[in-house]
């Protein structure tokens, strides 16, 4: 198969579109990371706040780290796109190879993200779960747990 410019090229809006994806989740966190500090801040200090904390700078981390590849990915892609202007084959063909391999990185890291977001949220619904629930389902679920 030969590398044509097109091929990188239709890279582009795929890789564009999942780094505004990963924009807009990093801007989501960091509006909850400013609330958690002003609610630590007010002197809300409790082992649950700690615990979300520790679990937003990881996600943090992990997004930077998504972010990061999906942008070297795009890099590849255009000295990718380059290379086969220059007609060096070998080079655009490796180039391309490994903005593949990085893109892939990239979902791996968001798709772990998205796990433990997940995992967060369900924590949060459980400790929900804990109140006197006043609906028809709640006083079913309170009767079959007591038996």
């Amino acid at each position: 198969m030969e590398l044509t410019i097109n091929i990188p090229a239709l890279l582009f809006p795929a890789i564009s579109l999942i780094m505004l994806a990963y924009t807009n989740r990093f801007l989501a966190l960091a509006s909850l990371v400013r609330s958690l500090k002003s609610k630590y801040e007010d002197g809300d200090k409790n082992k649950a706040l700690h615990g979300q904390i520790e679990n937003l700078r990881y996600r943090l981390k992990l997004i930077k780290n998504m972010q990061a590849f999906g942008v070297i990915s795009f890099a590849c892609c255009l000295f990718c796109m380059f290379f086969i202007y220059l007609e060096w084959n070998t080079v655009a063909e490796i180039l391309f190879a490994l903005s593949l391999i990085f893109f892939m990185i990239s979902l791996i890291i968001s798709l772990i993200e998205i796990q433990i977001s997940t995992r967060a949220l369900e924590l949060e619904l459980s400790s929900l779960e804990t109140h006197d629930d006043p609906s028809f389902v709640g006083r079913i679920k309170q009767k079959f747990e007591k038996d």
